[in-house]
């Protein structure tokens, strides 16, 4: 196999980006094991009253994340976020305004093998959240255990992560001066496993919970699609059926995160490794959906109300699909 190694005279914007890059894939994979490592390691030394110390804060602070947690201006708005958008690029469309009195939900598509266009546009301001959405603050939900992890758990917090349980969103939905958007990747770590370059598979076709809450809560459901966000990484063939397949859902029940197996190209090398492909992002905000308000939504009204935002989704995505490079006959497909 000939490796193709990268230019020695690429200019250091390029190099800086690609540095941002390595730091947030650093930042998902690995700083949560680091974080218990350091916890447990200094128990042992003589700097052992730290971990001691951040134990009883945490026991206090335990319940902070699922109270809108606790969102960093300064972090959101690093430097290093902005050259990260600029790797791939990632750029946010609005298709509509949005009240800032009002609260929303942000329906996610798709989760990708990571996804960086979520993370860019709702954790940081390198895309210009605020600009495009004046008087609206996004929550993106991730797994529960984030928040479990010493260190860790507030690093997350104050990039504006919520966790992804009916708690957390209930209570962001719930707070008066409203003006909050909690973003949710409906299909979760289980889409993971169909995400490939050119797949247009969603998970969405029995996930109902967040339609639930948005009519009890009376909060409009927003659309969103994340054209590029698939094409980031190559993954293992790992149809339905096959050993690999089945190994992964098995780990994604017990685990709660799907481990897909991808590659794509390296750092000083573009022929293999772990760094995303530069590939364009464009995440198309839609046209809320509006409802009416019920505490104990009929079974048939969650049904229905999901009907008309698949319609919503596929409407947003055929309406867009050819600024962005995706063929004409292409179409969504649920599972």
């Amino acid at each position: 196999m000939k490796i193709e190694f990268a230019p020695h005279h690429n200019p250091w914007e390029r190099r800086l980006q690609t540095a941002s890059v390595l730091q947030w894939f650093f930042y998902f994979f690995c700083m949560g094991q680091c974080s218990i490592a350091v916890f447990i390691l200094l128990l042992f030394t003589r700097f052992w009253l730290i971990s001691a110390l951040y134990a009883v804060w945490w026991a206090f602070d335990w319940d902070t994340p699922s109270k809108t947690g606790r969102r960093s201006h300064r972090m959101r708005n690093l430097v290093i976020w902005r050259y990260m958008k600029d790797y791939f690029p990632i750029s946010l469309v609005k298709t509509a305004d949005l009240d800032p009195s009002k609260d929303y939900i942000f329906g996610f598509h798709p989760h990708g093998i990571l996804p960086a266009g979520g993370f860019i546009n709702f954790c940081t301001e390198a895309a210009s959240f605020s600009k495009h959405f004046p008087g609206l603050k996004p929550h993106l939900m991730t797994m529960s255990m984030c928040f479990r992890v010493p260190f860790f758990r507030d690093y997350v917090m104050s990039s504006g992560f919520i966790p992804s349980d009916k708690e957390s969103v209930s209570y962001v939905l719930r707070k008066k001066e409203g003006g909050n958007i909690v973003v949710i990747v409906v299909g979760g770590a289980k889409e993971a496993l169909e995400a490939r370059p050119g797949a247009y598979t969603l998970v969405l076709e029995n996930r109902k919970g967040f339609v639930r809450l948005a009519i009890e809560n009376s909060t409009p459901l927003v659309p969103v699609f994340s054209f590029g966000e698939n094409e980031l990484y190559d993954q293992v063939e790992n149809p339905k059926g096959s050993w690999l397949r089945w190994t992964q859902e098995r780990l994604q029940k017990i685990m709660g995160l799907s481990l897909p197996l991808f590659y794509t190209r390296g750092i000083f090398q573009y022929t293999f490794g772990f760094i995303p492909y530069r590939k364009p992002i464009f995440i198309v905000v839609g046209k809320p959906i509006q409802l009416v308000k019920k505490h104990n939504p009929s079974q048939d009204e969650v049904d229905e109300l999901h009907k008309r935002y698949l319609e919503e989704l596929c409407k947003l995505f055929e309406e867009h699909k050819l600024k962005y490079n995706v063929p004409e006959d292409t179409h969504l497909s649920f599972v």
